[in-house]
């Protein structure tokens, strides 16, 4: 089941921030993230806030139906223009996650973001992605989402291997997402990313190699390559528990990521953040690095998280009792914390570290500074941006991130 929320000072009922969480806003992009909470199935190492039908049934019934859960949103975007009163910021990127955004008819989708159209405007130049599985959609179901406004796609592959599949309980079959480029293609979306999961019980550094290549060979200009985290309270956890399968150590996660980026960046692919690679530029997510810079994004949807100015919130967790919320005309909201100047600094350099310019040496304090010294001595630092005043990672500091990381925020 999905995972707790963390704990905060209520959130007002009109959802009303405080008066200086606005203050420069027009300096920062703003982006909406919109959760759509239901799956099929769930598959067995997911913790995510998600529901399935039979999860659902007699807990919020009606309320929490796909049927009319667009409408449920919409009504959060409409909340969120009057919280952010005349912000004069056009949004800039719109991502549709869940879950599995495209069990919604494709309408529904494209009615949420022309909400945001309405209540904000899009800026020209808007990125907006959906998340997808490959099983869900077909042709025309890509082409009413591109028609729609959506540039950016992306499909979880997880790997090209049966045998994996299956201990992740995917339900796809191997060969789908690698169609479902093609057809993302001429429905002309700009931009199409393949998601894989490495570390699963069971594969081999063949089949890891085998996901790669495959998902290379569709032609994706993104590639996100995740190590498996086996959470706590899924059906894998319980599955290892019990030794039916192995757990992956840590060395094999770190021989899968050489693998990943040895054969990623030998097919033009860049890395620009620790788990992710494009083939150009123009092919980065930027919605993910509104979330890696700090910068503002509403969230909408069940446990959906939000930013702004340094007050982080975030929903309720189930879909009866967020649309229940906002039918009675209150905010959503279970909870928020307003970041001191020293939290949104540790949280920096926890996060732009991630991306490949790294993060300013100005933002460290002197344990941190002298950390960053012997990072670089021991090779886990690139000497180049060190120089220009920034701490950025080689390949053996990406291997070893959270552990730079722990080290610099000291």
């Amino acid at each position: 089941m999905p995972s707790a929320l963390p704990d905060g000072e209520p959130v007002p009922d009109d959802g009303s921030l405080p008066p200086d969480a606005l203050a420069g806003a027009a300096e920062r992009p703003l982006g909406f993230y919109l959760h759509v909470p239901y799956c099929a199935t769930r598959c067995g190492y997911c913790d995510f806030n998600t529901y399935t039908a039979t999860e659902l049934r007699g807990t919020g019934g009606a309320l929490a139906s796909r049927e009319n859960y667009a409408d449920t949103l919409i009504d959060e975007i409409r909340l969120a223009r009057k919280v952010l009163g005349d912000d004069p910021r056009e949004v800039s990127t719109v991502f549709v996650g869940g879950g599995t955004p495209t069990l919604l008819a494709a309408g529904d989708l494209v009615r949420m973001l022309g909400a945001i159209g309405e209540e904000f405007g899009l800026a020209a130049d808007a990125e907006v992605t959906t998340e997808a599985n490959p099983e869900s959609v077909d042709p025309a179901y890509l082409a009413a989402l591109r028609h729609g406004g959506f540039n950016r796609i992306s499909f979880g592959m997880q790997s090209a291997r049966q045998h994996v599949l299956r201990v992740l309980d995917r339900t796809h079959t191997p060969g789908r997402p690698e169609a479902c480029v093609a057809e993302a293609r001429a429905a002309g979306f700009d931009h199409v990313n393949l998601d894989l999961i490495y570390g699963t019980p069971g594969e081999s550094d063949d089949d890891w190699r085998a996901s790669l290549d495959a998902a290379l060979g569709a032609g994706p200009d993104h590639v996100s390559a995740y190590a498996l985290i086996v959470e706590e309270g899924t059906r894998l956890a319980r599955r290892i528990r019990r030794g039916e399968i192995p757990a992956t150590d840590d060395d094999v996660h770190a021989d899968r990521y050489l693998i990943a980026d040895e054969t990623l960046t030998a097919a033009g692919f860049h890395w620009y953040e620790v788990s992710n690679w494009a083939a150009s530029d123009a092919g980065r997510c930027l919605h993910n690095e509104l979330y890696w810079r700090g910068a503002d994004w509403w969230g909408a949807g069940p446990g959906a998280h939000s930013h702004v100015g340094g007050v982080r919130w975030w929903n309720v967790k189930h879909p009866g009792a967020y649309a229940g919320a906002l039918a009675a005309g209150r905010s959503p909201g279970a909870g928020r914390e307003i970041l001191s100047a020293e939290d949104r600094r540790v949280e920096r350099v926890l996060l732009e570290l991630r991306l490949r310019e790294g993060v300013p040496l100005s933002l460290l304090r002197d344990q941190g500074l002298a950390a960053a010294r012997r990072a670089l001595s021991e090779g886990l630092l690139r000497e180049g941006p060190y120089a220009e005043g920034r701490a950025a990672l080689t390949l053996r500091g990406r291997l070893l991130a959270d552990a730079v990381v722990r080290d610099l925020v000291d």
